[in-house]
């Protein structure tokens, strides 16, 4: 009993080892890194436009925050030294003046 478990481990074991083998050198051959290349580019433009996606997202909450709409912008001036910069907004075009 004994040398039959130690034949069918060692079988076991010698076959587990010649699939990873198998897959080691179909990693490293010539298609295998050109798969492996493109996968870390789409990781890279997967995570490239998530960056951006948050930018916009953190970019809008800031912009409603301070009141700032991309229509019309309000411009920051320039204030006395040691005082912070006075908001300035643009007429508000959009609105009747009856």
């Amino acid at each position: 009993m004994s040398r039959s478990l130690w034949f069918v481990a060692g079988a076991g074991a010698g076959a587990y080892a010649v699939t990873r083998v198998r897959r080691a050198a179909e990693s490293l051959s010539v298609d295998g890194l050109r798969d492996r290349m493109r996968g870390v580019g789409a990781g890279a433009r997967l995570f490239r436009e998530e960056v951006r996606a948050g930018q916009q997202e953190r970019e809008t909450q800031l912009r409603e925050r301070f009141g700032l709409v991309p229509d019309s912008t309000p411009q920051l001036t320039a204030s006395a030294p040691g005082t912070p910069p006075s908001l300035h907004l643009p007429p508000d075009h959009t609105k009747d003046t009856d």
